[in-house]
């Protein structure tokens, strides 16, 4: 009878090992779903700033075009006033020609 109660103890014994090692499998396989999901989280997080980063250079290059596309207008309307004040400028010469030759006539 006494050795019942210690195979029997033995065996209460042996039982709760394996509970506490099933425990502590269990415990190591949360603890890799909690980081897996940390990694996941992780990774998502550094895929929405590579695609902030990406539209703010894809905005930055579209105002600079913008700008460009401005300063290309300016350079233009600056050169044909350019053109426009040199055409006035002759207009003016040849007037001032055309009056002195009529001086020169009287």
């Amino acid at each position: 009878r006494e050795r019942e109660r210690e195979t029997e103890r033995a065996r209460e014994r042996e039982s709760k090992k394996e509970q506490e090692r099933e425990r502590a499998r269990a415990k190591e396989r949360d603890k890799k779903r909690e980081r897996a999901r940390e990694s996941e989280s992780e990774r998502e997080r550094e895929r929405e700033r590579v695609e902030e980063r990406e539209s703010e250079s894809a905005r930055d290059r579209a105002i600079e075009r913008k700008r460009d596309s401005e300063k290309e207008r300016a350079r233009e309307r600056g050169s044909e006033r350019d053109r426009e004040r040199e055409r006035e400028r002759e207009r003016e010469s040849a007037r001032v020609r055309e009056s002195e030759r009529e001086r020169e006539q009287d």
